[in-house]
């Protein structure tokens, strides 16, 4: 379950997603230099708009992905509250693939695999870029890109993955219906 899961912030305190029981969770892996970067400024507002009502984000930079998430977490930090004045905790930066993925990405994967990427400008892109890599690429549950969110309701239960093409209404749309 996901409230089994502890997680290093940024600043290098301890958040036990324990504290997020009864509450609707966004966990999603980010990059600052990413063409769905400007993806945080709906995930802000969702957050601003929906926190009271029982919203929690859990922001993991991540740089598994072209190397799109450089420097140390203060930086990562500022960047994001300079250009996107995000105000949900962000935690360390962290591997959600491969060996030293954290736990809680080993958890949410064999929870919700990959389902295909939505229509977007960057979906062929993406197919062609992860084909030539691996054949079996659309078989695997790994995270295939930044900004994959997933969406737990107030029991604990994965209930949603969405990949970083989706549109944000169909993301904002699933947590309303949750809250």
């Amino acid at each position: 379950m996901i409230y089994d899961y502890t997680l290093t912030t940024g600043k290098g305190g301890e958040l036990s997603l324990a504290d997020y029981k009864g509450k609707v969770v966004m966990v999603v892996n980010t990059a600052t230099g990413c063409g769905f970067t400007p993806q945080y400024e709906p995930i802000e507002k969702m957050y601003a708009d929906y926190h009271d009502k029982g919203l929690e984000v859990v922001d993991i930079p991540c740089n598994q992905f072209g190397g799109q998430t450089p420097g140390t977490d203060e930086e990562i930090h500022e960047f994001c509250t300079l250009h996107y004045n995000t105000t949900f905790p962000q935690m360390k930066k962290a591997d959600v693939n491969g060996e030293n993925e954290l736990p809680l990405y080993t958890y949410l994967k064999a929870e919700k695999g990959f389902e295909g990427f939505d229509e977007h400008p960057y979906k062929e892109l993406l197919e062609k870029m992860f084909a030539e890599a691996d054949p079996d690429w659309d078989k695997k549950s790994d995270i295939k890109w930044n900004f994959t969110k997933f969406i737990i309701d107030r029991d604990g239960n994965v209930v949603a993955r969405f990949e970083p093409t989706a549109d944000m209404a169909k993301v904002e749309e699933c947590v309303k219906a949750l809250l």
